[in-house]
C-alpha cells in the first residue's frame, strides 16, 4: 500500500489536478504490470500502446498510465493510437509478452455521468471542481476492486521492433539548428536540410 500511495503522490503532482481518471489509469498501468509480472519501466524495457484520443477525458487516464509503468513521450517508449477508447497494451520488449487493459463499458458510460463531469460538461475547469464533488469519487476509484471497473486480457505474443538509439546530430544549412542526422533531408543542391526547413524549401 505504501508503494502505491507513493506512485499516488507522484501522480497527482505531475498530473496538476484532481480527478477520477487518472487514478483510473494508474491502477490501470499496475494491474497491466501486475498480469506480465514487470517492474516500472526505467528505460525502455515496456513499452505502452495507448488507444486514447484527444479532446475527452482520456488524457487524464493516459497520465495515470505513464506514471505507473514509467512509459513516457521522452522517452519514445509510448505511443498513442487515437482510436477514442479508455484501453492500453503494455509489452514488455524484452520477452515480447503484452497485455490489452481497458475500461469496463458499463463502468465507463456510468462514470460519464457522474457530477464531476457534469461539471466539466458546463465548462468548469477540474481544478475549480469543489472537493465535496471530487474527493469522493476518487477515494471509490482508489477502494474499487479492479474487477469492478478494468478489463485485463490474457497475456499474449507480440512482435517487438528494436531499434537503437541516434546519438548524431548536424547542422540544418539553412537555420542552423543541429538535429539528430535520422530527421535530415538532403536538398536537390546537396544541402541537409531540417524537417521545418525541408518542408519550405519544397512549398517555394
Amino acid at each position: 500500500m505504501k508503494e502505491f500511495k507513493e506512485y499516488l503522490d507522484v501522480a497527482w503532482e505531475f498530473h496538476g489536478h484532481r480527478c477520477p481518471a487518472m487514478p483510473m489509469g494508474l491502477r490501470a498501468g499496475l494491474a497491466a504490470m501486475k498480469a506480465l509480472g514487470v517492474e516500472r519501466s526505467k528505460d525502455k524495457e515496456l513499452f505502452v500502446e495507448a488507444e486514447t484520443g484527444k479532446g475527452h477525458a482520456a488524457g487524464c487516464f493516459l497520465d495515470g498510465i505513464m506514471t505507473a509503468t514509467g512509459c513516457t513521450y521522452g522517452k519514445a517508449n509510448i505511443q498513442k493510437l487515437y482510436y477514442s477508447k479508455m484501453a492500453f497494451t503494455l509489452v514488455d520488449t524484452k520477452t515480447g509478452k503484452a497485455v490489452r487493459v481497458s475500461l469496463k463499458p458499463d463502468f465507463f458510460e456510468k462514470a460519464l455521468n457522474s457530477p464531476f463531469v457534469q461539471e466539466r460538461k458546463k465548462g468548469v475547469p477540474p481544478q475549480d471542481i469543489p472537493p465535496a464533488i471530487t474527493d469522493p469519487l476518487v477515494e471509490r476509484i482508489l477502494g474499487l476492486p479492479e474487477s469492478e471497473f478494468l478489463d485485463v486480457g490474457d497475456v499474449f505474443q507480440k512482435d517487438v521492433k528494436k531499434g537503437s538509439p541516434n546519438f548524431n546530430v548536424k547542422r540544418c544549412a539553412k537555420c542552423g539548428e543541429a538535429v539528430f542526422t535520422d530527421k535530415l533531408t538532403i536538398a536537390t543542391d546537396g544541402r541537409m536540410l531540417c524537417t521545418t526547413c525541408a518542408a519550405k524549401e519544397k512549398d517555394k
